[in-house]
């Protein structure tokens, strides 16, 4: 199978991205790939760095605090689609597939008009401007949430989960001795998205010298941009602080409890190994998606949510000491997040892509 797959902006559309190209290659060896991608953000980086064949765009999503600025967008959407047309012909692929972010948007509307097979895959429960858009001219629409179907074209909408639920499956926990943890004490970790959050930092610098003399551990992985954030602050000997962790998996199987923001790859990957969290939505993200990703999971006893404004010294220990001393709420969260999961996501994405591209749908 030949398959542009075009993804970018956040891990949480990358990553979701290179898990539906890695069953793809381990169904089909002989498949070739061309990923299409912005030339500015993590995927321009991370992509290359796994010998995967990769064009980048130039592109910006709308702005929705001064309009004036989105005709500069609109200007650079009329380039994408052209520069996008000219590499899909040359690649000239089996099916295109887009997996979030604003620069899936000119890719798929190009590969559509070009004629050539196509299909989106969307993460979030409620569906960003670029997936909705794209819905018209696509030919599969496959989403995360099951809930999320009503807002796409019944009769090309699937529900296939997240790929991450499936990739993550064969990743092997750290040591903890590796991150120079113990192996005798409970693990709380701290991830505020793959790039940080400024807000969140500011919030944790004053409640980290607090976590000392607890009873359990704290890993905080910041974001690169702000770790030189925490140089200055004393820090307790059971508090860990990295930058970036590459393979957070393997650190997120041998923990205990993960206080993180609730976007659609945290999601499926919590889901996935069943682990408790206490998530913080981004309140900066389009839509609020990510309040209603953790409400979806709140809803049935998946999750603990703590708002940005309410995220505090007193609320954040007083939300890990309930889950750490009540087994019985500790267990029954395990239980309702293992009911979430789709562990044979990316399988389901590539059968579907497969029955497209020989016209079996």
């Amino acid at each position: 199978m030949k398959v542009v797959i075009t993804a970018g902006g956040t891990g949480g559309h990358i990553f979701p991205a290179l898990a539906i190209l890695n069953k793809i290659k381990e169904k089909e060896k002989d498949s070739e790939f061309l990923y299409i991608g912005t030339t500015d953000r993590m995927e321009a980086k991370l992509v290359p760095e796994r010998k995967i064949p990769y064009f980048g765009i130039p592109m910006e999503g709308l702005n929705r605090k001064n309009i004036f600025k989105n005709f500069r967008v609109i200007k650079k959407y009329v380039a994408a689609v052209k520069l996008a047309k000219e590499e899909i012909k040359k690649f000239n692929p089996d099916i295109v597939i887009g997996v979030g972010g604003y620069i899936s948007a000119p890719v798929l509307y190009a590969a559509a008009k070009l004629g050539y097979k196509t299909m989106i895959h969307e993460q979030n429960s409620i569906p960003g401007i670029s997936n909705k858009f794209l819905s018209r001219y696509v030919d599969k629409v496959l989403v995360s949430f099951e809930d999320s179907k009503e807002y796409f074209p019944k009769h090309k909408t699937v529900y296939t989960g997240n790929p991450r639920s499936e990739e993550i499956q064969n990743i092997r926990p750290i040591s903890k001795s590796e991150l120079g943890l113990s192996k005798d004490k409970k693990l709380v970790l701290i991830v505020m998205g793959s790039l940080g959050s400024m807000t969140m930092t500011e919030k944790l610098k004053k409640m980290i010298t607090s976590f000392v003399n607890q009873s359990y551990e704290v890993l905080l992985i910041t974001g690169e941009n702000y770790f030189k954030e925490y140089q200055s602050l004393t820090i307790p000997k059971n508090v860990k602080i990295l930058p970036f962790y590459k393979d957070l998996i393997k650190v997120m199987k041998v923990t205990d409890i993960m206080v993180t923001r609730s976007g659609a790859s945290t999601i499926a990957e919590i889901t996935s190994i069943a682990l408790p969290s206490i998530m913080v939505p981004s309140p900066y993200v389009s839509n609020n998606h990510q309040m209603k990703n953790a409400l979806s999971l709140e809803k049935v006893g998946a999750c603990s949510i703590l708002t940005e404004d309410n995220f505090n010294e007193e609320n954040l220990k007083k939300e890990i000491d309930n889950l750490l001393t009540d087994r019985e709420k500790y267990d029954k969260m395990k239980k309702a997040l293992l009911k979430l999961a789709k562990p044979n996501s990316a399988t389901l994405i590539y059968e579907e892509a497969k029955k497209l591209v020989r016209d079996e749908t």
